[in-house]
């Protein structure tokens, strides 16, 4: 069973304007399959279509047509989303409590048991352990991407969903942003994230897809990179070139 399987998927967003309909496809006919245990990166421009990818695996929207399946269930199923972490690009958090206490609140609403255990182990993974008691309104954008990270893990997913991960962060956070990746992968688990960075998805990766527009234009494994100084980024230029993101909804 694969992790992620993606048939004819086609989001079309309305929106009603006075006396007309505008359409906008976020994606679309998006055939897709993620292996168990791999990295997998979604790479494209600002707009094309990535996050919208992403809401149709979480079942945060639904597809206008097309099918999807994530640990073998529909995006629907309560059972597969206890096996999945989720980080969205700009995530939120009570910023008055601190990294101890978010997590517990989160652990608590999921039912873990034995939360504090868990908790303090996350927060050794994540690194957090001497912050734990520091008010999330005094973390940096780096410490914030760590919490989220935290709270993906919390209740120990099977696969986890990454919007841009790695936005924002400077070197040292997006070098601690990766080996954590490369540790869940050690761990068995599966990683889907999204990126328009193309340096930090070749660093991470086992394979790639290149989204244009909302379209599947290119997939690539590792292989055909690693070793190739600039030969991602190569065919990723060669496949967005030309396009226009121009008067697309940003989503």
């Amino acid at each position: 069973m694969d992790a992620i399987e993606l048939h004819n998927l086609t989001k079309v967003y309305k929106r009603q304007h006075l006396f007309s309909v505008q359409r906008t496809t976020g994606v679309e006919s998006l055939d897709l399959t993620v292996k168990q245990g791999e990295v997998f990166g979604l790479l494209g421009l600002n707009g094309s279509g990535k996050t919208t990818t992403i809401k149709l695996i979480l079942g945060l929207l639904k597809p206008t047509q097309g099918d999807a399946r994530i640990l073998g269930e529909r995006p629907s199923s309560l059972a597969m989303l206890r096996r999945v972490g989720y980080l969205p690009e700009v995530p939120y958090f009570y910023r008055y409590l601190t990294a101890s206490e978010i997590l517990t609140f989160y652990g608590t609403l999921s039912g873990i048991d034995r939360i504090r255990e868990r908790v303090d182990a996350i927060l050794d993974m994540v690194g957090m352990t001497e912050i734990r008691d520091k008010r999330l309104g005094e973390f940096s954008k780096g410490m914030l991407q760590r919490i989220g990270l935290a709270q993906s893990l919390l209740h120990e997913p099977d696969l986890l969903v990454y919007d841009e991960p790695v936005s924002g962060l400077d070197p040292l956070a997006m070098q601690e942003m990766r080996a954590l990746i490369r540790k869940l992968k050690e761990q068995g688990k599966t990683v889907f994230l999204s990126s328009h960075l193309i340096s930090e998805v070749e660093r991470m990766c086992d394979r790639v897809a290149i989204l244009v527009k909302g379209k599947l234009v290119h997939v690539l494994e590792q292989k055909e990179w690693a070793g190739k100084d600039g030969e991602l980024e190569r065919v990723f230029v060669e496949n967005v070139a030309g396009s226009s993101d121009m008067g697309r909804i940003k989503i």
